[in-house]
């Protein structure tokens, strides 16, 4: 672990980030509201953070406050209260099985860990290296809210967990209770915090989309008939009214947290699996898949009460899609991981989301992830590389670039306050680049 001697910014919800000794002893930081990433794309759930990149690093990389050890899975890190948590996949009583695990955010060290169900995915890839698929693993991200983890397990199973000692608060079996179904490769979805709610997707016959009280677990409401696909939904603002996006086997979806209620509906393509979030701009809502289904942007307007959808553009195929690589949104322009099994090579685009029109492209990056800080892309490659790139639509401009993971990187890289917290199938590590 290296030594770490700098001003230290301001982290939200009592983060205890801190500058880590030569005696390995870590300092509370006092904090400020908006600076952690509690849930899977970040404190508004668009991959956004106002967090700032204070740091270039230099030729040596960022420094490494932290790095243990992370087995099988896809689970990205939230980071909230000083507590860092991921799903991995452990020996449990002789079965593989999924836990949750937290971190003390500022060192590292294992809080708890908590075994959820056995481990069940329908066969994810190996850990070969050649095509890069990269082993088996949990896929969904907890939500860490007001001192709880709330976890969404492979097997439709919905947790709230103590974020301080991982003591169970409630649970909810969505297979027995709403008649949920679960599909191939199992849940990959995130839950969603909204307000008062934890809202998933994945119940039966009239439960397709089901919204709990976050701190009971009593039933709120259930709605809809669907079945849910790999892509966490998104929670927006679009045309002056909340609603929660869900990206199903018939489309798009919009429902209002207040109640359940179906706003307007986009039908899309469906092919194998879904699994990159709707990603709202303006009132412009884009998606896109794998398996030849390819991208495409919709225009929502709003007459009274009553919502109609129109087709902007669309691009069909695996040309200029996202597999499971959720894109963010900067000045109507798209920064992602465009391209479809493309491991280790696939490449980084800029793409006009009102137009679809390629802008700029980079090879190299395979379908790892993105977010964004200020006017900075972040960026996590499939193969454990953290680059900063400018979020500009004229050029591609890399600024810094180290490679700090081994494993496979499909999961989403985390920054809060002055700290990056990334994982693979192998590692989790926290980086300091505060200034």
């Amino acid at each position: 672990m290296k030594t770490i001697f700098s001003f230290l910014p301001r982290l939200s919800s009592a983060l205890l980030l801190a500058a880590t000794s030569a005696a390995g002893t870590a300092a509370p930081v006092s904090t400020a509201p908006g600076l952690d990433w509690p849930s899977y794309r970040g404190p508004n759930g668009d991959g956004v953070t106002k967090a700032k990149l204070g740091k270039i690093w230099d030729k040596a990389g960022p420094t490494q406050v932290w790095k243990v050890e992370a087995t099988n899975g896809f689970s990205s890190m939230a980071v909230s209260g000083g507590v860092a948590v991921t799903l991995v996949t452990r020996d449990h009583e002789g079965s593989g099985t999924e836990h949750c695990v937290a971190l003390d955010a500022a060192t590292g060290k294992e809080l708890w860990a908590v075994p959820l169900k056995l481990a069940k995915y329908q066969g994810g890839g190996d850990s070969g290296t050649g095509d890069n698929k990269g082993g088996d693993g949990p896929r969904s991200t907890p939500t860490l809210s007001d001192g709880k983890v709330y976890v969404y397990g492979s097997n439709l199973d919905l947790y709230c967990f103590d974020a301080k000692t991982g003591k169970e608060v409630w649970s909810k079996d969505v297979t027995g209770d709403y008649k949920g179904k679960n599909i191939s490769w199992s849940n990959a979805t995130s839950p969603i915090v909204e307000g008062d709610l934890v809202i998933v997707g994945g119940g039966g016959k009239g439960a397709a989309f089901l919204a709990f009280d976050k701190e009971r677990g009593t039933l709120k409401w259930k709605e809809g008939d669907d079945t849910i696909t790999h892509a966490t939904p998104t929670a927006a603002t679009l045309l002056g009214e909340r609603q929660v996006i869900f990206f199903m086997k018939s489309g798009l979806t919009a429902v209002s947290p207040k109640n359940g209620k179906i706003l307007w509906q986009q039908p899309y393509k469906f092919n194998v699996s879904t699994a990159a979030s709707p990603v709202v701009f303006e009132n412009i809502v884009y998606c896109s898949a794998g398996y030849g289904v390819g991208s495409a942007a919709y225009e929502v307007k709003k007459s009274g009460s009553n919502y109609e959808t129109s087709e902007l553009w669309r691009v069909e195929g695996d040309g200029l899609n996202n597999h499971w690589s959720t894109p963010v949104v900067h000045g109507g322009h798209l920064y992602g991981m465009f391209s479809f099994k493309k491991y280790g090579d696939g490449p980084v685009k800029c793409v006009d989301i009102r137009t679809g029109k390629e802008l700029w492209s980079k090879e190299g990056f395979g379908p790892g992830n993105v977010i964004l800080s200020n006017d900075k892309l972040l960026a996590l490659s499939d193969k454990g590389e953290l680059v900063i790139i400018e979020a500009k639509p004229d050029a591609y401009t890399e600024l810094a670039r180290a490679d700090v993971l081994e494993g496979k990187c499909w999961s989403t890289p985390t920054l809060a306050g002055g700290f990056i917290f990334a994982r693979s199938t192998k590692e989790a590590a926290c980086f300091a680049v505060a200034p």
